[in-house]
């Protein structure tokens, strides 16, 4: 099925941990085909080569004209491709956006304001007969659901990707993993716990930031089980948000105990020497987060997984066998090494998958 075209508003961070909406979909999206980026600051660069060295066809551009003057199919969606910590949107954002609705354009956006109930975005999706999703936006209260303990019913392995920072690229390892796991045989499925990865397309998951925190653990529940009885993998990967010691972000608290994963892949950026939106509060250890980890719940950490930013590639070298002999676990990085790293870090904690192994990934 042919996936319909979209833009990518990302003006003035595709470049900065804000713009991580717009990495995750030009990365991987299988709910749209991305044409462009929108950002001034990065316009006439590749986005796959801005974000990981490596041309991937995707152009960014200076503004909405120039995306729309592109060879090929003319987009249908503008997806708004930043994630501030605040949610909200900026004078100049919601100017953009009502300026590609103009242009016939259906709004996506994953932001904590809803552009469907403002009168004057209602009013123009009509006028332009356009239409606007809002992607954070939660079930309603009382179609929410609380803890029951129906996660034992989910006889699988599950493995959260968690991280010591949030923008640290959790969604990313959490999908390569999934990807790379079966390409090798090994049936498995992602749970999406934020905007992104429901933009992306994944069939399982809910907007965990959104939700009252009551909520949480039961909604995380729901989602793994659901993905369980319709798809009986034998793996069941979790998106992490946050970090359990991050003191803002307190999501993988609701991720650990609704999901109540067997086991944990630690997402962690050697060069981060502080918190992303947080400059006065210092990177915790990879160390420091494991003991956290463990001692908050009955799982282990069973591998750790880097983010290279900051680094080159003998760097990233480097740090991956530090780590491996400071931490006794496999360590890898997953969009610049093989993906049969990924595979043999599962497989060397779970040995009973190598049944389903088919010894290529």
């Amino acid at each position: 099925m042919k996936r319909p075209a979209a833009l990518i508003h990302c003006e003035g961070h595709f470049a900065g941990l804000d713009g991580k909406t717009a990495h995750g979909l030009v990365r991987f999206s299988e709910a749209f085909e991305i044409k462009a980026v929108i950002d001034s600051h990065c316009a006439g660069m590749d986005a796959g080569r801005v974000l990981d060295g490596i041309c991937n066809g995707i152009p960014i551009v200076a503004d909405l004209n120039e995306a729309l003057a592109l060879p090929g199919g003319r987009p249908v969606t503008l997806i708004y491709g930043m994630a501030p910590a605040t949610g909200l949107y900026s004078p100049e954002d919601r100017r953009a956006l009502l300026t590609a609705m103009a242009a016939g354009l259906n709004l996506v956006s994953g932001m904590r304001e809803f552009l469907s109930d403002e009168a004057e975005f209602a009013l123009a999706a009509a006028r332009h007969q356009v239409s606007i999703r809002d992607v954070r936006r939660p079930a309603d209260l009382q179609d929410l659901r609380l803890f029951d303990g129906s996660i034992a019913t989910a006889r699988c392995i599950r493995i959260a990707v968690l991280g010591t920072d949030g923008a640290i690229g959790k969604r990313t390892t959490a999908t390569l993993l999934v990807q790379a796991l079966n390409a090798s045989g090994i049936a498995a499925v992602l749970v999406s716990t934020g905007q992104t990865g429901l933009m992306q397309g994944g069939r399982y998951g809910i907007p965990l930031d959104a939700i009252p925190s009551q909520f949480c653990s039961g909604e995380v529940e729901a989602a793994v089980v659901e993905a369980f009885n319709t798809e009986r993998p034998a793996v069941i990967v979790i998106e992490g948000q946050g970090a359990l010691s991050h003191p803002a972000y307190l999501s993988s608290c609701f991720i650990l105990r609704g999901s109540q994963p067997q086991a944990v892949v630690l997402q962690h950026a050697p060069a981060r020497r502080a918190l992303g939106d947080f400059p006065f509060l210092p990177m915790p250890t990879p160390a420091s987060e494991i003991r956290l980890i463990e001692a908050f719940a009955p799982t282990r950490v069973i591998g750790m997984t880097l983010n290279h930013e900051g680094m080159d590639d003998a760097q990233l070298s480097a740090a991956i066998t530090l780590y491996e002999a400071e931490l006794a676990i496999p360590v890898t990085d997953a969009v610049s090494r093989s993906p049969a790293a990924l595979v043999a870090m599962v497989l060397r904690a779970f040995p009973e998958l190598r049944a389903k192994h088919k010894g290529t990934s």
